[in-house]
């Protein structure tokens, strides 16, 4: 086992196709490494901060954004997306989602699981329940389910959404995150050093992996005076 863990950022929004097919890649290149100690931070990004507070039609999003006759680049990109998604666990129904949430209160509740070693779970349930469950995710009582299935409270969740609580905190990150130059997702940003972008193949993450576990060993040796 590597001693210190590496560290693996990873900046995403929950309403962000890629963004579930680059996790599956990770967590498929992570089963290479069965005893390496890793640690995943979930950071927020959001695709589009106009969205109200209470979200939109998802249909009349997507035309406002892509047209109505969407362009070829917009179908290849759906095609690449749906042909790739059977092998990697996803079934995604982009022609039923009924609306397009405001994600802010979903990275809150990322915040949340982060704080219970909880994340990773969350990003995985809230994926699914937008994609392929059909869930508004920017609604409080839908969050708040989501967050009792993968065991937290989910009752105080509910409460503390409703007040607002930590929303600042989760603005000040994705302000960070803007500045430090991260433009699309997802990006996964490997021991703080180097990143991959987008829904990458788990092969790219093993070399990444592979990559930030040599970063560390030099690091050691440095360290050791060797």
């Amino acid at each position: 086992m590597n001693k210190n863990p590496i560290i693996v950022d990873i900046v995403s929004d929950v309403v962000c196709p890629w963004c579930w097919l680059g996790k599956q890649y990770f967590d498929e290149a992570l089963t290479a490494f069965p005893d390496m100690d890793v640690k995943i931070n979930w950071r927020p990004f959001m695709l589009d901060a106009g969205i109200p507070e209470g979200g939109m039609p998802y249909t009349e999003y997507m035309q406002k954004k892509f047209g109505t006759g969407r362009s070829d680049r917009f179908k290849d990109m759906r095609a690449h997306l749906e042909q790739a998604a059977g092998p990697a666990g996803i079934d995604f129904k982009f022609d039923d989602i009924p609306m397009r949430p405001n994600t802010l209160k979903a990275h809150t509740l990322m915040k949340w699981a982060a704080g219970q070693g909880k994340a990773h779970d969350a990003s995985e349930a809230l994926f699914k329940a937008f994609f392929q469950d059909l869930k508004d995710v920017g609604d409080i009582d839908v969050l708040s389910t989501i967050a009792a299935d993968i065991g937290m409270d989910g009752v105080l969740v509910k409460d503390l959404l409703e007040t607002g609580r930590d929303e600042d905190a989760v603005n000040a990150e994705l302000s960070y995150f803007q500045k430090l130059g991260v433009s699309s997702v997802p990006t996964f940003i490997y021991s703080g050093t180097f990143a991959i972008s987008g829904g990458q193949p788990a092969n790219a993450h093993k070399q990444a992996i592979e990559k930030a576990l040599a970063i560390e060993a030099k690091d050691i040796m440095t360290v050791l005076g060797q």
